[in-house]
């Protein structure tokens, strides 16, 4: 009988665990929004901040939907070649990769519960999620400056 009560109870424990883990992450907008400099004049978005491993691993992971105007930063401690996937995402997604600069290094694009890596041949600090079409829309091209607090500090300005 101990056994029986010892094996429901991790069943139910790994249930609630595995139900908990396919929610999604919600992060608190950051009072700040981000602007995207772009030929066609400036955009703005309102943005959460993903800067810890947890919170960057978990992304927008199990989102199915996000306004035209939102976004998630990603913030790292240093300027390195990035790779993402979507496993998890049924949301499709523009990934803008962001220098230390502030500037647009690479524009690609994210397709729902794919694990294959997407990782432009370039240097980035910042990785910034948008709903697919976004960035096209909004006019951002690979040199654009995106500005924003937490860019502005490791851009020096």
């Amino acid at each position: 009988m101990r056994f029986l009560l010892s094996v429901l109870f991790i069943l139910a424990f790994t249930s609630a665990g595995s139900a908990l883990a396919q929610e999604p992450m919600l992060l608190p907008v950051h009072p700040e929004a981000l602007v995207a400099e772009t030929g066609a004049g400036e955009k703005v978005f309102s943005i959460e901040v993903a800067d810890d491993p947890v919170e960057r691993q978990r992304g927008l992971m199990f989102r199915r939907s996000m306004e035209d105007d939102r976004g998630m930063l990603f913030i790292f401690e240093d300027s390195s070649r990035r790779g993402f996937w979507m496993q998890n995402t049924p949301l499709p997604l523009d990934l803008l990769f962001i220098g230390e600069d502030g500037r647009v290094r690479a524009i690609a694009k994210g397709e729902p519960f794919s694990t294959d890596s997407i990782a432009p041949p370039v240097r980035s600090q910042f990785v910034l999620e948008l709903k697919a079409g976004t960035a096209q829309k909004a006019g951002i091209e690979v040199g654009d400056r995106l500005r924003h607090p937490l860019i502005d500090a490791v851009a020096g300005e």
